[in-house]
């Protein structure tokens, strides 16, 4: 299992989109969180966008995940970058 760090970039014109989906969003990241795929998340304080932490497979099984996402599926997610990321200090370190 690796873990990768996920930015989405959200485009201004989508708040009202984001605002309307927002509920099925985070239950969505809950359900994540109880089966142990999503270690963390939150928006950034300009509202540009936001950070996820999430564990999977491989690039192709963290796609699929991705896609599954209501926010995605809206279009409320004007970009993405993802990265697999291995921390060495601190609450995830020890998943590595």
């Amino acid at each position: 299992m690796s873990i990768f760090a996920v930015e989405y970039v959200y485009d201004a014109d989508s708040a009202h989109i984001r605002e309307e989906h927002r509920p099925t969003h985070r239950e969505w990241l809950a359900g994540l969180v109880e089966q142990g795929r999503l270690l963390a998340s939150g928006p950034f304080t300009d509202g540009a966008g936001a950070l996820l932490i999430f564990t999977a497979e491989d690039d192709v099984d963290l796609s699929n995940l991705l896609m599954q996402d209501p926010f995605a599926a809206v279009g409320a997610i004007s970009g993405m970058k993802t990265t697999e990321w291995t921390p060495v200090v601190g609450a995830f370190a020890h998943l590595v």
